[in-house]
Order: structure tokens, then C-alpha cells, then sequence
């Protein structure tokens, strides 16, 4: 009782931030996922550093993920009129430059592992900015994108408990089901139609077409990180959410969902 008590608050005060900071500001969300997205990225390299031979900056990556993304929050926003991913990529550069002199065994690794990290983690937090403002600025949109990962994961957990069967992934993640996929994409469907209600300049079909690509490319997303973490053989990127795990665990199903969104939407308003 006590744990489900712990992770009934920790999820609720998570739920709370993530969603407060979208609809309060612009600015508290930037300063809020910033945030964010540098320690999910602290907690990616912990990961890949347990493996022999791979050795991350994790100083390095974190200050590359800031960069991409507040670059990205002033682009879409509109503060500046023009990518000004120069800098950004001038910093990419300087940190490859900089394994020439740190003689490790192996930087071909560190070399890869490093853009790994921006690659999985920074850029589809860059591009939530986009989703945010991705016609004019319209929090709804990306809150509908959280929740539904939220009620798909939610959906899913209860029908796999009840009646799952028929392993999904078992040689990845041996707990999910296909009845709680199933079921969780069935909850998403209802999601898709309490968003139209709110948001109705995007049809019920495309709704409902949002939220199915939430619930497969989440599931990829979380797949991707039990796989990573049963490489390096630990159960929870972190604990910084008592009773969930790490940030890297509360936003893996996010990982994939991103840039999918992202260019649904793009198609749909542009």
C-alpha cells in the first residue's frame, strides 16, 4: 500500500509539472523541459556508460541537449527568425574534435554513443517545441500527445493484468501482452474523441488516426528503452520519481511519438 500510495502521489505531481508547464507559459514550459531533456539525457549516458569501453562526457552531451533545444523553443516560438542551429552544430563538431585528445581505448564508441544520445533523446524533445507551436502556439496539441501516451499506458496495464495472454515482445519486455495493447489502443481511441470536442478545427478521423500512432510508435518507444536497459542489465534508468524509475522511463514512449507527430501534423495544418 505504501508503494502504490508513493507512486499514485509521484505520478500525479509528474502529470501536474508536465502539464502546468505547457499551459502556464511558453517560457515555464522552456525552462521546464530544458530541464528535462538534459537530465533524460544525463540518464541515457549512465546507461550506456555501465558498458565496457564507452566512456560519455555526460557534461558534454548535456550541454548539447540544452542547446538544441532552447535553439529549437526560440526558432518555433518565433524569438529569432532564422535556424540558428550553426551554433549548434559548431558544438557537435567540437565535441567529436575533443575525443582526439582524451586517448581512450575506444572513441569510436563514445563518438557513436554520444550521438545516440542526441539523436534518441535530445531531438524529439526539440521537436515538442514544434508540436507546441506548430500552427500557432497550441498547448492542447502536445497536452493531447502526452495524455494519450498516459491513457494508452494506463489502458494497456490494466487489460494486460486481467486477461493477458499472448506475449507481445516477450524476448524484450516479457510483461507486455497483445491484449494490453489492445487495450490500450482502444482507451487512446476514446482519448482521440474527447480531444476533438476541444479542438475541433482537427476532424474526429484525424483524432483518432493521432492517437493510434501514439499508441504504436509509444509502444516501439518503450520497447527501445527495455531493450537498452536489459543490455546493461538494470530495471529503472534512474529514481528520480519515486515508485516510476527515472525521467528516461517516464519519457520513452515519447521518443518515437515525437517526430511521428510532429509531421502527422505537420501534414494536417500545412
Amino acid at each position: 500500500m505504501n508503494n502504490f500510495l508513493k507512486r499514485t502521489l509521484s505520478g500525479f505531481f509528474f502529470v501536474v509539472i508536465i502539464v502546468g508547464s505547457i499551459l502556464l507559459s511558453p517560457y515555464i514550459f522552456a525552462l521546464a523541459f530544458t530541464i528535462i531533456a538534459a537530465w533524460t539525457v544525463y540518464e541515457f549516458h549512465k546507461l550506456t556508460n555501465r558498458q565496457q569501453e564507452v566512456e560519455i562526457v555526460l557534461s558534454l552531451s548535456v550541454v548539447g541537449s540544452v542547446i538544441l533545444f532552447l535553439t529549437s523553443f526560440c526558432y518555433a516560438s518565433g524569438i529569432i527568425s532564422y535556424p540558428g542551429y550553426s551554433l549548434y552544430g559548431f558544438y557537435v563538431v567540437l565535441v567529436l574534435v575533443v575525443e582526439l585528445y582524451r586517448k581512450k581505448n575506444n572513441p569510436v564508441h563514445n563518438w557513436a554513443y554520444f550521438l545516440m544520445g542526441q539523436i534518441l533523446i535530445a531531438l524529439p524533445f526539440s521537436l515538442l517545441n514544434f508540436i507546441l507551436y506548430i500552427d500557432t502556439y497550441h498547448p492542447l496539441l502536445l497536452i493531447a500527445m502526452f495524455a494519450t501516451i498516459w491513457i494508452n499506458d494506463t489502458g494497456a496495464y490494466l487489460v494486460g493484468i486481467t486477461i493477458g495472454k499472448h506475449r507481445l515482445f516477450e524476448r524484450i519486455s516479457p510483461k507486455k501482452s497483445w491484449e494490453g495493447f489492445i487495450g490500450g489502443a482502444i482507451t487512446s481511441l476514446i482519448s482521440g474523441y474527447v480531444f476533438s470536442l476541444f479542438v475541433p478545427e482537427v476532424s474526429l478521423i484525424s483524432w483518432l488516426f493521432f492517437s493510434q500512432i501514439v499508441v504504436v510508435f509509444g509502444t516501439f518507444g518503450d520497447l527501445l528503452e527495455s531493450l537498452l536497459k536489459r543490455t546493461v542489465q538494470v530495471k529503472d534508468s534512474g529514481n528520480v520519481i519515486p515508485g516510476h524509475g527515472g525521467l528516461l522511463d517516464r519519457f520513452d514512449s515519447m521518443l518515437l511519438v515525437a517526430p511521428v507527430i510532429f509531421v502527422y501534423l505537420s501534414f494536417l495544418f500545412k
